[in-house]
């Protein structure tokens, strides 16, 4: 079995493209709930779900059983040639959850998903420009990096990008301008961002010319940065008076990452158009948006789709993904396990260096934001942790930010044992930096 210690691995890696960066040589073999085995034998605890992929943790029993006994009658049955139970199933099945949102357009990643959603609401609206966030991560393909402001390493020397596309700033409370001036408050980051938002409508951005605003929930590769409280139905009421189509982004915040299925649910508001992607089928290529009948069907027939959207294995596993979340209260046990998590971060909050140390997040997307460090720490912070205390966790943002994105279906002491081993990589480095622990 093949491992980094093997004499061809390095030979063998080289066919990898370098556009793809891999951060580790472990090789895996396989993976149960929240560890992963590597080829040498090694178990490591993932908090990283495969970047917010495996919410039913990796291969839950009922979703490999769902897989494994449609694989057997057919692995591909093309969407523009046949309807299939478990696509007719899975639209049924999530209409509960995204109603007043009705009707369906499939694919297989979020960052095509992001694009379906451009191209329906530039020709439902017959407008161009789209409104996004600075901080917000919407894909790297070539529509995508027009539309995403995490880093430039996504678009840098790829362009001319898409046109049509302007950036406001997200309310990032922690890092707004104004935080260290006596009586900031949150809701003050958002109604400077309302404020940029109408300031952009009068100077560059007409509201004949802007099809939509697009935005995710909370800020996933920007940081997990939640939104300030009223910030949703304040955009809400933005588009409604411009007439602008809202898209809510929830490629990583959906399908229970935050304690309800989908984020924006936190603030009772309903955009025009939802994203979905990577917790839909537990690891399985599939993504989509949904949006009422009357917008949907603008679509001319043929102008969406492609080859293997909508893929009967990945939707059987979709399907089973819900019957998991069902049956097993998953939502129930991400709200417990955030409120744990969060409590027991704050209290080791004395222990952290490079203050102040921002802990945020919403559900089981869990940020550590560190105002003080030196360029870096946030990454060897993953890679000690990695190395010496096989716990596996993702930097975030251009900042030095720690998350944690465990599987939706954590117990309590795996996920206690995961905040003791990240909170002694980041003692640990620390002290290498010359931090006073």
């Amino acid at each position: 079995m093949l491992s980094s210690s093997s004499s061809s691995f390095n030979e063998k890696k080289q066919a990898l493209g370098k556009g793809i960066t891999v951060s580790s040589d472990l090789v895996v073999d396989r993976a149960q709930e929240c560890v992963i085995t590597m080829t040498n034998g090694e178990d490591y605890l993932d908090m990283t779900s495969g970047i917010g992929v495996a919410s039913t943790g990796h291969c839950h029993p009922t979703v490999v059983k769902a897989v494994q006994d449609q694989v057997a009658k057919m692995s591909h049955a093309q969407i523009n040639m046949f309807y299939h139970t478990p696509l007719l199933t899975l639209m049924d099945r999530l209409r509960p959850y995204t109603a007043p949102l009705d009707t369906f357009c499939f694919n297989n990643s979020g960052s095509e998903a992001v694009e379906s959603a451009v191209k329906l609401a530039r020709h439902a609206t017959k407008k161009q420009n789209i409104i996004v966030f600075n901080g917000g991560h919407h894909g790297r393909t070539i529509g995508a990096m027009a539309l995403t402001g995490s880093k430039t390493m996504f678009s840098a020397g790829f362009g001319p990008l898409m046109s049509g596309v302007y950036y406001v700033d997200y309310p990032y409370s922690f890092r707004c301008p104004s935080a260290g001036f006596e009586g900031h408050a949150p809701d003050h980051c958002g109604k400077e961002v309302m404020r940029q938002l109408e300031t952009l409508l009068q100077q560059r951005c007409h509201p004949d010319d802007t099809a939509a605003v697009l935005i995710e929930p909370v800020l996933g590769e920007g940081g997990y940065v939640p939104a300030p409280k009223g910030f949703f139905q304040a955009l809400r009421t933005f588009c409604d008076h411009h007439n602008i189509l809202m898209i809510a982004d929830e490629v990583q915040t959906g399908f229970g990452r935050t304690g309800k299925m989908f984020a924006i649910n936190h603030w009772d508001t309903v955009p025009d158009i939802l994203v979905m992607a990577k917790g839909i089928a537990s690891g399985y290529p599939l993504s989509g948006i949904v949006a009422k009948r009357a917008l949907m069907d603008l679509q001319p027939p043929g102008s969406m789709g492609g080859t293997f959207v909508g893929n009967i294995v990945a939707t059987a596993a979709a399907v089973a993904t819900l019957d998991v979340f069902e049956q097993e209260n998953v939502l129930q046990n991400v709200q417990e396990r955030s409120e744990q998590v969060f409590k027991r971060l704050r209290c080791q909050a004395d222990r952290l260096p490079f203050g102040p140390v921002d802990i945020r997040g919403l559900g089981l997307m869990i940020g550590l934001e560190f105002a003080g460090a030196p360029k870096g720490f946030a990454a060897q912070v993953v890679k000690h942790a990695r190395e010496q205390e096989h716990l596996l966790l993702l930097t975030a943002s251009i900042y030095e930010t720690i998350r944690m994105i465990p599987p939706l279906v954590v117990d309590g002491a795996t996920l206690d044992d995961a905040v003791d081993r990240l909170v002694r990589s980041i003692v640990h480095v620390a002290g290498e930096m010359g931090a006073k622990i």
